[in-house]
């Protein structure tokens, strides 16, 4: 299909730049299967529910992601920003450089800045490769836990740059950019939708018979980047590491026999649940790498209703809820959500997608 078939116009002042509070506090954009809209609340969620469905959640947790240091070894020191985007192993890291036009592989780079201490004060990596457009492999001088521990230390949770380039990234974000179900570290971007959840909200959908159940899927920065080939057929998605355990698809796959809906929280659990599912909807265990890639056309297998943010023009997110209520549909929802004052992407408000009747 033709990328620009998912474009539209997007004001700038629909970018939400806080979170609502509390966080089911934000609105909820209902879009039923047949294509009528409901403004409502995420407060409101259990009341769209029925006992027995079973809402997936992904426990993913946001690593601080974003370094900030310098080239040393050369003449110059010129500043180095990097964006960790993929563990490799113990020590190897592939990561986002700028200016990526400043480093060559074998250079160093040493990270750190005032006020933090990291073991000597300061974290060392060499540029093992270079590829394409401001992607390195950085090989750093720590390993394993200890890495893990100096990341943490001198770096910041990665914000989204349609946030961070409008305003400063601060405490509050550490908190914020990060949901109630975070669990397992390796996130470089959050799973936004379930940053809408409280344990009141949690709560409630109990006490309405909805179970809730945990998946893992560490998101990749790719994961929100526009398309920029002109055919969908052209682009390739990165690579994300997930994990469903044998018990959640055991249980899912029980729920779903006896009548229960698998209700998605965010498009990571979806693309996870779909990477695991049978051609008969039936959902395996998984471990491992997904680059699923979801167009209008594809039939979901495991997915009756998911919970979203609003998404990107031309994202691979906005064609992932094309194809599960429909291209038209969604330009509609949008056109009216952007007319009605929603607020857009990470830290906006979201949407209830139940998928469209075929």
């Amino acid at each position: 299909m033709r990328t620009d078939l998912f474009d539209f116009e997007l004001p700038a002042t629909s970018i939400a730049l806080r979170p609502a509070s509390p966080r089911d506090a934000a609105r909820m954009l209902v879009v039923k299967g047949d294509g009528v809209l409901h403004d409502r609340t995420v407060a409101e969620l259990p009341r769209w529910l029925e006992p027995g469905d079973q809402l997936v959640v992904n426990d993913t947790k946001v690593i601080s992601a974003q370094l900030k240091g310098r080239r040393i070894g050369r003449e110059t020191e010129p500043k180095i920003e990097a964006t960790l985007i993929k563990r490799l192993d113990g020590s190897r890291w592939r990561a986002l450089v700028k200016p990526a036009k400043k480093l060559a592989p074998g250079d160093t780079v040493r990270f750190g800045n005032e006020g933090k201490v990291c073991l000597l004060g300061h974290l060392d990596a060499e540029v093992e490769a270079k590829g394409e457009e401001g992607e390195i492999t950085l090989s750093f001088s720590f390993h394993g836990p200890a890495l893990d521990q100096a990341i943490a230390d001198l770096g910041t949770p990665p914000l989204p740059p349609y946030i961070a380039s409008k305003r400063t990234p601060d405490d509050r974000d550490a908190a914020d950019y990060q949901t109630m179900f975070a669990a397992n570290e390796g996130a470089v971007a959050a799973p936004t939708a379930g940053l809408h959840f409280t344990p009141a909200l949690e709560a409630a959908l109990c006490e309405r018979g909805v179970a809730l159940h945990r998946l893992t899927l560490h998101v990749g920065a790719g994961t929100f980047l526009p398309v920029k080939v002109e055919e969908t057929s052209e682009h390739r998605m990165h690579a994300e590491w997930g994990s469903i355990s044998s018990d959640t698809a055991a249980a899912l796959n029980d729920a779903r026999a006896q009548g229960g809906r698998i209700v998605a929280v965010g498009t990571t659990s979806l693309r996870l649940l779909e990477s695991a599912a049978r051609e008969d909807g039936i959902i395996q265990p998984f471990e491992g790498e997904t680059s699923i890639f979801i167009t209008p056309g594809y039939r979901f297998r495991a997915v009756d209703i998911l919970l979203t943010n609003f998404h990107l023009p031309r994202s691979t997110l906005f064609m992932l809820v094309s194809a599960f209520s429909g291209l038209e549909t969604m330009k509609r929802a949008y056109a009216h959500a952007i007319a009605a004052g929603y607020r857009f992407y990470s830290y906006g408000d979201a949407c209830l997608l139940f998928r469209a009747r075929s």
